[in-house]
């Protein structure tokens, strides 16, 4: 496979817990050398469980490059703890300051030398009534789904845009089609953020030739996904019932998904780079993966044009009757 052909990956996707760990000293790992001119690089941050580890074996099975991070480096090794010279294990906090995820990030381009895709995988989901939530827990949900985002794209693209080349890939999630599905509307809320921001990075880098990829996946089997508290800044009586009930759906379906999320990755591996089941196939903005998936952004869609064509006599006759005539 030519040099051209190959990538340097890399992918957010931290493990995030209720309390959060400040980062701990980044020490690079050796890489023996290994040239960038013979493998992709990926930059994999957060990948000890879930998508995250599943994407760095699918990209190490490539035989490409990967620099894979997570908040607990400890953690990190656990679960890749064979060597393994195109394998770099790094600390990074995606919920850190813009200034120290630059510093993070400006340390893993040192590494091979080059970054071709970044994979916004971390983010974790607030489960909170809105009302008991409140603006707390919103701010709490958006500082790691979406400015981290925000702040480790940012933090690349210079590198991508002086090269003229780059993938963005964004993991959202298809809860954005679905935000009726309570406690979950702040996740929701933070995921169709970073699918709007996607959009809008798709037309900002079009002109320096750096793509971006919008992945929204539905009902995977990974580890954790349903695991974290309810959080309530304020518990009001009223909602107990329905919070509870949301909360029992969101636990009956944990370990029973039947998306198998080593082949999601597999796939996401293909289109990024043109390869097996992508091979041929046009570039997409969106990517959405699982028939559940398939099947929610569908039925938004029709909902919301079905009602656009009810209400479509009423709501599009809003221009002036009268337009004053304006002088030559």
């Amino acid at each position: 496979m030519g040099a051209f052909q190959q990538k340097v990956w890399l992918i957010t996707g931290a493990s995030i817990s209720g309390s959060r760990c400040q980062p701990g000293g980044w020490q690079p790992v050796a890489h023996n050398g290994s040239s960038p001119s013979l493998a992709s690089f990926v930059a994999s941050l957060g990948t000890s469980s879930g998508f995250g580890k599943r994407l760095v074996a699918s990209v190490l099975a490539r035989g490409d490059c990967v620099i894979a991070t997570a908040r607990d480096l400890e953690k990190l090794r656990a679960v890749f703890p064979a060597p393994n010279n195109r394998l770099h294990l790094a600390v990074l906090d995606i919920a850190d300051s813009t200034e120290l995820i630059a510093q993070r990030v400006k340390a893993m381009l040192a590494v091979w030398g080059r970054i071709d895709v970044v994979v916004n995988n971390a983010g974790y989901g607030v489960k909170a009534v809105l009302e008991e939530g409140g603006a707390i827990a919103a701010l709490t949900q958006f500082q790691t789904n979406l400015f981290g985002v925000l702040n480790v794209t940012n933090a690349v693209l210079p590198h991508m845009r002086e090269r003229r080349a780059g993938t963005v890939v964004i993991l959202g999630s298809r809860s954005a089609w679905r935000p009726e599905a309570s406690p979950a509307g702040l996740y929701a809320a933070s995921k169709a953020a970073v699918h709007a921001i996607g959009e809008t990075y798709a037309t900002e880098l079009r002109p320096f030739g750096v793509r971006v990829l919008i992945v929204a996946p539905g009902s995977f089997r990974t580890e954790g996904v349903h695991s974290y508290p309810p959080t309530i800044t304020t518990r009001i009586p009223a909602y107990e019932d329905a919070r509870n009930a949301g909360l029992a759906r969101f636990a009956a379906v944990a370990g029973r998904e039947r998306g198998d999320p080593a082949r999601a990755m597999e796939l996401l591996v293909d289109v990024v780079k043109g390869e097996g089941r992508a091979a041929g196939r046009e570039w997409p903005l969106w990517l959405v993966l699982g028939r559940d998936a398939y099947a929610d952004v569908r039925a938004k869609c029709a909902r919301i044009l079905e009602t656009m064509d009810r209400w479509e006599d009423v709501a599009t006759d809003l221009e002036f009757e009268c337009e004053p005539a304006r002088a030559a």
